[in-house]
């Protein structure tokens, strides 16, 4: 099958072990898979997942100390539902957009298995604390701009791996503080765990910064002042500071845009 095709097909699957599976099983055998000029069409709503957790508005999903056990668990469901969500869009880049070089097909589907790999990690944490993803309610936040720019491949790039996803740059040092103080064993496995999800996603943010430079240089844009008409267009939620600039810069920020971002 061509490789659209299996990102397509991973990306319908439900069941989330499954899916975080096959994701990583399609990218360790993704080399010699032939990439098709034309987009597969998809037999489902996307993208594929179950039943729970309900969906609601971000507004409403509870937020719970995590010195709790409940709420260490609220939390580490919270952050599996952002990598289950994170490798969904790996898949969807992967297979909706044409005429784009094989590499780039090749670093979604890369992105797609180390997102399944922190969701296999944060899931199997759960589990150890009698609970599993699905337990508590999530919002469809990082999903619904997938969906926005479904047509738009530079807002994609711009929109999701290097606004929403970077988001996690600058959140994930504040979290694994909140857990250093709660001390417990639990708590500390899920600083280990977030250490692990902080190196990849330098390299996922860097991923979505690559692809948008080249975007704009084949379209003959300039990408500092188009971002900023693509978070207008698409009302793109703002982010505020503490910003992770070292993170940033890794991830492949430059100082002009950081000193916008700070502004």
């Amino acid at each position: 099958m061509e490789l659209r095709q299996q990102a397509l097909r991973v990306l319908c699957t439900a069941d989330p072990r499954e899916k975080a599976a096959l994701a990583r099983s399609l990218h360790e055998g993704a080399g010699p898979l032939p990439i098709a000029g034309s987009a597969p069409i998809p037999s489902v709503a996307l993208p594929g997942r179950p039943e729970r957790p309900r969906l609601v508005h971000p507004a409403r999903v509870p937020r719970r100390s995590p010195a709790k056990p409940e709420g260490l668990a609220a939390l580490l469901h919270a952050i599996a539902h952002i990598e289950f969500n994170a490798i969904n869009l790996a898949l969807d880049a992967a297979w909706r957009f044409e005429g784009m070089p094989e590499a780039f097909h090749h670093d979604w589907l890369r992105v797609a298995a180390e997102e399944a790999f922190h969701f296999t990690l944060l899931a199997d944490h759960l589990q150890s604390l009698g609970h599993a993803y699905g337990d508590f309610d999530a919002h469809d936040g990082l999903w619904a701009m997938c969906e926005k720019t479904a047509e738009d491949i530079v807002a994609r790039m711009a929109l999701v791996p290097r606004t929403l996803e970077a988001r996690g740059l600058d959140a994930t040092p504040q979290i694994q503080a909140r857990l250093r103080q709660v001390g417990t064993p639990a708590a500390l496995r899920a600083v280990e765990i977030l250490d692990v999800i902080l190196r990849d996603e330098v390299g996922h943010v860097a991923i979505g910064n690559r692809w948008y430079r080249w975007l704009c240089a084949r379209e003959g844009l300039d990408p500092v002042a188009h971002y900023d008409v693509l978070v207008e267009r698409y009302r793109a939620p703002k982010v505020h500071p503490p910003f992770n600039e070292e993170a940033r810069r890794r991830a492949g920020f430059s100082e002009e845009e950081l000193r916008r971002l700070v502004k």
